[in-house]
């Protein structure tokens, strides 16, 4: 069976869409023959790649960026708790942030993306599962292959939405991430960890935090340096709460990495995490963020599935 390209039309403001059958020559000329799929609506890729695992399929590709590979992933994730053997993921980056491909130590060049899906190389990633609050307040869940996280940053979800991106994805999250900031509230959080067989319960006070099974979000901000995508744990970086002057001036050596020297900044490792929200006050500026989309809000209940689904890599 032909490998399936589940194709984002809409990521990279449109670009996707408009340069795919220039693309299509390139990718077929790695990989042979393929069967296309463009997304219409919002999650649509889940139920595309839920069904390409019913198939059979032996492999799905994700065309779009770290929005296209969470729904992508999440379709697999379905299939596989429904019995069913999830494809192998190929990842030809085509969106705004990037952030996830960066981890797995991909360049963003069409001919790379391709020669690493057709060497074959596979890497056995973990995934997160999560329930969550939707805006409505129902309980739901969903997964996520890159990062969650809570509080400024999904407001940040939330501006980057709503603003141009002719400017690139950089500059789009870097203004939104000021304008976040100004915005930005102080959640008091109860938070229960586990690790192995035990766990400990405290109460925190931080405008952000992030689960990190990946090393970067925000458009190439590196919240969590020391993240392995395949370790079987979560790493978990909480921003503090700081004033909204030092929480920049701390936040914005993310893209160096070199926050987490901050005495401001906390790590912790874990396989699974509870967060509730104890001032509700500002629940409805405290949101998520997942894999660089905007969700719901707490409280939330993550755990680790290690080694879930087998992604097509570089040969490092």
């Amino acid at each position: 069976m032909k490998p399936l390209l589940i194709v984002n039309p809409r990521s990279a403001g449109g670009k996707t869409g408009a340069l795919f059958e220039k693309m299509r020559g390139p990718i077929e000329r790695h990989l042979g023959h393929v069967d296309v799929a463009f997304t219409e609506r919002a999650r649509h890729a889940v139920d595309i790649a839920r069904d390409a695992a019913g198939e059979g399929r032996e492999m799905v590709v994700a065309v779009g960026g770290d929005g296209s590979i969470h729904e992508v992933v999440c379709g697999l994730m379905e299939a596989r708790e429904a019995g069913k053997k999830p494809p192998k993921l190929g990842i030809i980056g085509a969106g705004t942030g990037g952030d996830y491909r960066r981890t797995l130590g991909f360049e963003n060049r069409l001919d790379r993306y391709c020669e690493a899906i057709a060497e074959g190389k596979t890497r056995a990633v973990d995934i997160g599962r999560f329930s969550y609050a939707t805006q409505a307040g129902e309980r739901k869940s969903s997964f996520f292959v890159n990062i969650l996280s809570v509080g400024m940053s999904g407001l940040v979800d939330q501006l980057v939405a709503e603003s141009t991106r002719t400017l690139g994805g950089t500059m789009a999250y870097f203004t939104s991430s000021v304008k976040g900031l100004a915005q930005s509230v102080v959640g008091r959080v109860k938070c229960t960890i586990w690790r192995e067989d035990s766990s400990r319960e405290e109460t925190i006070e931080t405008r952000c935090l992030a689960i990190c099974n990946g090393r970067f979000f925000g458009s190439g901000m590196q919240v969590a340096p020391m993240a392995h995508p395949d370790d079987g744990l979560f790493d978990v970086v909480d921003l503090g709460a700081a004033s909204r002057l030092r929480f920049f001036m701390v936040s914005s050596r993310m893209y160096t990495g070199t926050h987490v020297h901050s005495l401001d900044v906390k790590h912790y490792r874990c396989e699974r995490i509870q967060l509730e929200l104890l001032n509700q006050d500002v629940a409805d500026r405290f949101l998520l963020d997942v894999d660089g989309e905007p969700l719901g809000r707490l409280p939330l209940e993550v755990e680790m599935v290690p080694g879930a689904i087998e992604v097509l890599v570089p040969k490092q």
